[in-house]
């Protein structure tokens, strides 16, 4: 290939790598216009933990606008994942091997039911049961008033970590197929992972108590379990053999 086929290459992808940024952006702009309509069921859900215990304050002005338009912009992210998404893949695709290319249509969907279900164990089991006991804790000497902005992002977080600590089991699995560990040394290791499992538990839970970090460390080793079954199917030695 001459240098000017090589120019006229890198600029037609670049040229594909706008267009397709543009349409993620667009995707993105649409789906918040929609995510304003739903913004305000959308806050009474994040904040349905704390009804009939602390009550929310707004400690600026313009507070409550800049959290409306944050509720619609999570949503509308959330609509424009998948578009998103496919604009991603399709600009990285072409350059994939067909053995990458199976890798990724199984990552892909693995990888967002586990993010899923993170977000939705620590919303609707984690979640309310720490600002329970966040809500009665000390109360005989301070009254709980959390600001909005805090509240909010104290929830993003909280859900976003636990979301993001459910993808074990594909991490595990890409180091195996790596060939950096075996699957014979993950399971000889347990006792360590164990240890790190509950220091990961303590990190993302907000609340000192072993009984809150207990609800979110024993999925995590059940994901640490099926990281295990993963890494067996994907181990490839580095030499090239077959999987173990």
């Amino acid at each position: 290939m001459s240098a000017a086929e090589r120019r006229a290459s890198i600029i037609e992808h670049l040229i594909e790598l706008r267009d397709r940024l543009i349409k993620a952006f667009a995707a993105l702009v649409i789906g918040m216009v929609i995510g304003m309509i739903f913004a305000r069921p959308f806050l009474q859900i994040l904040i349905s933990p704390l009804q009939g215990g602390s009550q929310l304050q707004l400690l600026r002005p313009t507070e409550n606008i800049i959290i409306y338009f944050k509720a619609a912009l999570i949503l509308g992210a959330i609509l424009a994942l998948p578009v998103m998404i496919y604009q991603i893949i399709a600009f990285i695709v072409p350059g994939l091997t067909p053995q990458e290319k199976r890798v990724l249509w199984l990552v892909l969907p693995m990888g967002g039911a586990l993010f899923a279900t993170g977000v939705a164990f620590s919303s609707l089991v984690v979640l309310p049961f720490t600002l329970r006991y966040l809500q009665t804790f000390l109360t005989d000497l301070f009254k709980a008033e959390y600001s909005v902005g805090f509240y909010m992002s104290f929830v993003a977080n909280f859900v976003l970590w636990v979301g993001v600590a459910f993808e074990l089991p594909l991490v595990i699995a890409l180091i195996a197929r790596l060939g950096l560990v075996t699957p014979q040394q993950l399971r000889s290791t347990w006792r360590y992972a164990i240890v790190l499992v509950a220091i990961l538990s303590a990190m993302i839970t907000p609340t000192p108590d072993p009984f809150t970090m207990s609800v979110v460390m024993v999925p995590l080793l059940g994901l640490y379990g099926l990281g295990l079954l993963l890494a067996q199917v994907a181990y490839r030695p580095r030499g090239g053999g077959e999987a173990s």
